[in-house]
């Protein structure tokens, strides 16, 4: 199911390609070809009438990421359950800024992140509204501000 979500070479990502978006549909009108692979072993494609290439990745949540696909889900899932980012983050080794990285990412690409969630994690939809309304208040750390102590210097006992 993920593999759904990670392939690009339908259509050439490049905004300035005249084919910018066109899904191909013939076999004989095809402008995408395979071109390799990157060091990470992903697959790489061109586009004929731009020459520009990418990864199967572009446009994903797991674009640019090191980490494997499968691992980043298993780490949403987890605070989707409810797991703070604290413990995730000791249980899975990854930090807590790599973690909040991902859920800022996968923030803007809810649609497919929680269409995985809900059927290869068996995650259910209160889960999801926890989860984005999580993402939403990470922003920044909140901190209630300390109370000030009267100064009693003054005071002798």
């Amino acid at each position: 199911m993920m593999a759904k979500y990670t392939q690009r070479r339908e259509f050439c990502p490049n905004a300035a390609c005249s084919d910018y978006g066109k899904i191909q549909a013939e076999q004989s009108t095809k402008n995408i070809i395979k071109f390799g692979k990157s060091k990470a072993g992903k697959q790489r494609y061109k586009c004929l009438t731009c020459g520009k290439t990418f990864t199967e990745t572009i446009g994903t949540i797991f674009y640019r990421r090191r980490t494997d696909a499968q691992e980043m889900l298993e780490v949403l899932s987890q605070i989707a359950e409810g797991s703070r980012i604290s413990s995730v983050s000791r249980t899975s080794g990854h930090k807590e800024d790599t973690i909040s990285e991902w859920l800022k990412a996968a923030s803007r690409h809810a649609e497919a992140v929680e269409e995985i969630l809900l059927a290869e994690y068996q995650i259910d939809q209160g889960q999801l509204d926890g989860l984005w309304s999580y993402v939403g208040n990470k922003g920044e750390k909140k901190t209630m501000p300390r109370p000030k102590r009267a100064d009693n210097s003054s005071v002798r006992r």
